[in-house]
Parts: structure tokens; sequence; C-alpha cells
């Protein structure tokens, strides 16, 4: 029963605030909500079209100082990219590594190795705009 007297002891003591600092609060929620949104649509809309695209079809090891790789590259019109495919040894050791710039398709690529290749990972392409290989 002593909350309500309490209550207005504070109203008495202290100014109300003013009614326009809720609507203005509330409004300017709203504002940062529907940027933060927008941003998130754009960054979602960046990531999800990427200019190039590239995948691993497989690999042939020729000798034991060759590899062979078949990637497969997906343009966008005029983009220039570059594209990386790396070869391991048995124990996971680099043994050689190759930058190309790509051609629209199936892109055979010859690795020039150290010593007998086992396995090729394609690293990605990447082009000015999009500097995270794929």
């Amino acid at each position: 029963m002593t909350e309500p007297a309490a209550r207005s002891d504070l109203a008495q003591r202290y100014a109300a605030p003013p009614p326009w600092r809720r609507q203005v609060l509330i409004g300017a929620v709203a504002v940062l909500a529907v940027v933060f949104v927008g941003w998130v649509a754009w960054i979602a809309w960046v990531n999800a079209t990427p200019s190039v695209e590239s995948e691993l079809l497989g690999f042939e090891v020729e000798s034991d100082g060759a590899v062979q790789a078949r990637v497969v590259v997906r343009l966008e019109d005029g983009v220039v990219a570059s594209c990386r495919v790396t070869a391991f040894a048995d124990d996971r050791t680099t043994v050689g590594e190759v930058s190309f710039t790509p051609e629209q398709g199936r892109n055979d690529v010859t690795v020039r190795t150290d010593r007998r290749a086992t396995s090729v990972e394609l690293v990605g392409c990447s082009t000015p705009d999009q500097q995270r290989p794929r």
C-alpha cells in the first residue's frame, strides 16, 4: 500500500517527461531498424550473387612432376578473374601451386610439382571486386 504513495511523491518531486520524447524515441528506433534490415539484405544479396564461381571437377596425376586439374568456372560477362589451384603430397605438404586466368566453362590446368602429388585443392577464383575466393 505504500507503493502508490511513493509513485505520487516521485511524480511531485520530478517533472514528467515531455510527451514528444517517447514518439521521437520510437521513430528513431524504427529508422535504425529499417537501415539495419536494408544493410543485412544488401550484404546477403552481394554474397548470394558472386561475379565468379568455380568448382573442381577432378584431377589426374600425370607424373611425379605434374598433375592436371579440371576446373569449371562460371563468370559474369566482362569479368576478369584469377583462380588458384594447389597440389599436395601424401603428407599434406604443398608441392605445387598455380594461378591462372580462367575462361568461361571447363579449364584444364597443369600444376607443376616438386614431387608426386596425391591430392589437389581448388582454392577458388576471385576478382578485384570479389576478394574472397569462390
